[in-house]
């Protein structure tokens, strides 16, 4: 980690839950995730890494570092895993397109990989690899395609942060927590 200049405690992980912003301050009173933390994190400028969306949850990390930040949000600089329900049936040429990409207005969206884990009635479970993520990237990745049997989009129903690098969500949902110095070193290790 000789290329990062290290402070202590320099991460702490969030279980973001559903139906808060991953913003400051909202003008229309909204809850954002530091209602969910000390007072402190926000009067010391501790800073969210990344965004999760207001109906998406899981790991979110804060850095008062910006280098840091500016490390583990770099394209390409490091993978975050989800795991998301889809109204819809999700067939193989469904992951195939997924991971070759689609075009749309905010560019190419696209995923590392795709894997389907599980089903449920009309829905299907995946786990999905991103090593860049946009605005709302899987919600319109996924939006993009087509049910076969009913011709209309698939939509995210349910998505999960479930890690990002070697770091795993272990946190119960609205809990935080520092992560160890052993933890920042293996996620970070790899990064510079």
């Amino acid at each position: 980690m000789n290329a990062i200049a290290r402070d202590s405690k320099v991460l702490l992980a969030l279980n973001k839950p559903k139906g808060y912003l991953v913003t400051r301050s909202d003008d229309m009173g909204r809850k954002t995730v530091y209602d969910l933390l000390p007072e402190w994190v926000f009067h010391d400028e501790w800073m969210p890494i990344g965004r999760l969306d207001l109906e998406s949850k899981g790991l979110l990390l804060f850095t008062t570092n910006g280098q840091i930040g500016n490390v583990l949000t770099k394209p390409r600089g490091c993978i975050k895993v989800y795991e998301i329900w889809v109204r819809g049936h999700v067939t193989d040429a469904h992951i195939a397109q997924a991971m070759r990409g689609v075009e749309s207005k905010h560019g190419l969206l696209k995923a590392l990989v795709v894997e389907k884990i599980g089903f449920g009635g009309a829905k299907t479970k995946l786990r999905v690899q991103l090593n860049e993520g946009k605005n709302r990237h899987i919600r319109r990745l996924f939006g993009a395609l087509k049910d076969p049997k009913f011709g209309t989009p698939l939509k995210v129903l349910n998505l999960t942060r479930v890690s990002i690098g070697s770091f795993e969500l272990d946190i119960e949902s609205a809990k935080w927590r520092y992560l160890t110095l052993e933890e920042e070193q293996k996620l970070l290790g790899n990064l510079n």
